[in-house]
Parts: structure tokens; sequence; C-alpha cells
């Protein structure tokens, strides 16, 4: 009897959600739906079982492998043995975890050279040579993330509060955010109250680049400081692997707030121009979770190759 093509689970976790995908042996979709984001301060490896158990249980699926690509997954939280073991009961026989700058470079550039830079709620830079791997950034909320949606949007508040007191002209992102968030006076123990306070924050940066495309002159100037940030970042991660100023590299950039945010996207290449002459961004070659499902997939020499937290077992055949 032939056995059945095996059925690869695929999870892009973000902070603020996770998608999921089912795909066949050949990497067609299956079907595709939407979870829960991958919280840091608990465990990521129970959080990812909890993602694929439930969809096994929704579809009635079986799942032959899963990957992942999660933000807050250091070396010590990558624990795959633990995760094959907890999605065993649903046919797990093997498994792949990396952080989402692996995932996101592999969307972005596939497993070519060049330098990729993820944009969301957070921000991570990675670059890649023939031989050698440099993440930039990437620290979080409280220590980095520099060009972000959170440091967006947090820089469009304090403009906002700043505004408010009189310590600065006049700025449309006042009104706005009193719209989303409610009084300013009241704001700052508003979102220090809410435990999804960083998504919140995060989401009004979508606030700022609505203003600056409008021509808001506050909004303006922080998506271009978020600009220059990025850059600078992809401009280190590629000097770490020892790119030169002026040579050709490839800038993919993976994220709504990177591909279809056109005030930022526009800053982004004026200030590659200037930061990292020679690097250019482009289009990413694929979506993320499409470098999630590749995860599996990047050969044992590959730079990448040691990045990819891997387990399996022998698959029973009946």
């Amino acid at each position: 009897m032939t056995a059945p093509s095996p059925i690869r689970l695929s999870i892009d976790g973000g902070q603020t959600g996770a998608r999921l995908r089912l795909s066949d042996a050949n990497g067609g979709v299956v079907a595709e739906t939407e979870g829960a984001g991958i919280l840091t301060d608990r465990s990521v490896v129970g959080q990812i079982a909890d993602l694929a158990l439930q969809l096994a249980r929704a579809t009635g699926s079986r799942i032959d492998e899963l990957a992942v690509g999660t933000s807050g997954l250091t070396p010590a939280a990558a624990k795959p043995d633990a995760l094959l073991a907890a999605t065993r009961s649903i046919g797990v026989h093997r498994v792949a975890l990396a952080h989402d700058s692996i995932t996101g470079y592999l969307a972005a550039n596939g497993t070519a050279p060049g330098v990729m830079l993820a944009v969301g709620t957070g921000v991570v830079v990675l670059a890649l040579s023939e031989s050698s791997v440099a993440k930039v950034d990437g620290w979080g909320s409280l220590l980095g993330d520099a060009g972000s949606g959170y440091w967006i949007g947090r820089a469009g508040l304090d403009a906002a509060l700043r505004a408010f007191d009189g310590r600065s002209a006049h700025t449309t992102l006042e009104a706005t955010a009193i719209t989303r968030f409610g009084p300013l006076d009241e704001l700052y123990m508003v979102l220090q109250a809410d435990p999804m306070r960083v998504s919140r924050i995060g989401s009004f940066c979508r606030d700022v680049v609505d203003a600056a495309a409008s021509g808001d002159e506050a909004a303006s100037r922080i998506v271009t400081a978020a600009a220059h940030e990025l850059a600078h970042s992809a401009a280190s991660a590629l000097a770490r692997v020892g790119w030169e100023a002026g040579t050709p590299a490839r800038v993919g950039a993976v994220g709504a707030l990177a591909t279809h945010a056109a005030p930022l996207r526009e800053a982004l290449v004026a200030a590659l121009a200037s930061r990292a002459p020679g690097a250019v961004l482009e289009a990413p070659l694929g979506r993320p979770l499409d470098g999630v499902q590749s995860l599996l997939d990047v050969g044992s020499s590959h730079p990448l190759r040691p990045f990819i937290h891997s387990a399996h077992v022998e698959k029973v055949s009946h």
C-alpha cells in the first residue's frame, strides 16, 4: 500500500497573531487560517503545540511535519524534541523551529545572499553571504525594534502628547489618538493597564503612516526617522557579513508595513541610498508563510542551517 503524502503545518507566529497553513507534499496549499499570537513571556513551545493541536481537532487533518517561524525564539526556548513530543498524538514526526528572522529571510530572498528587513510590530534584520549570517536588532519593544510598527506608533503617541502639552506644534495625530484611545490625559493609564499594550501601541503605526501620506509634518518626520533606523540596521548587518558599500546587495522586505505603506517604503529607498549605496530594495519573493513552509527544505550545508532547530522520529507506516 502506498503511504499517503505528508501534510506539513507551517506556523508563522507573530506577537499579535499567528498564521497557519496546511500544505501537501508538492507544496500546494490545502488550507490557511489564523490563530492567537505567540507571547514571549511564556513557553513558546507550549503555545505552538496548542495551535497545532487546535487546528488538527478543528479540521480532522493528519499532520506529519511541523515548521515554525516565530518572534522571541531564543536558542534556549527552541526545544524541538519537546515540540515533537507534544504533537506526536496528531501524527507529527518531523519538526523545525526558527526565529522569524530566518523564515523571513527565506520569504524575502530565498537562500541567496542579501539582507532581509522584517518589519511588523517588531523588527529584525538578517544579512546573508555565501558563508556567514548576521542578525541585527530584534531586541523587543523595551530595548530595540528600531523603526518597527511599535516604534512608529509610540513616536506618534509621543508627538500627540507633546502637542497636547504645548511642547510642539499641532499635529493631526492628537485627534486621531483621541479617536483611538480616548482623552489624552488618560492615555498613559489606559495603555499601562492594558496587557496588550505593545500591539495596541503598534497598531497606531498605521495612523502615523496615513498622517504622513496626508502631509502631517510630525508624522512625516517619524516615518523618515524610522526609515533611517531600518537602513542603518540593514547596512550594519551587511557590513558584518563582508559587504562593501557600493557593491550590489538585494534588500528584501517582508511585512505589510514595509511592503504596502508607501510613505515608509519611499523613505526607506532614499535612506538606503544614503546609508547603504548599492543596496536596492526589492519586492519579497514570497509571503512570510512561504518562508516557514520552506524551513524543512534548507540544505544541511547552507549557512542558515545552524539556526534551524529540528527533530524527527521515524514515521510508523501502517
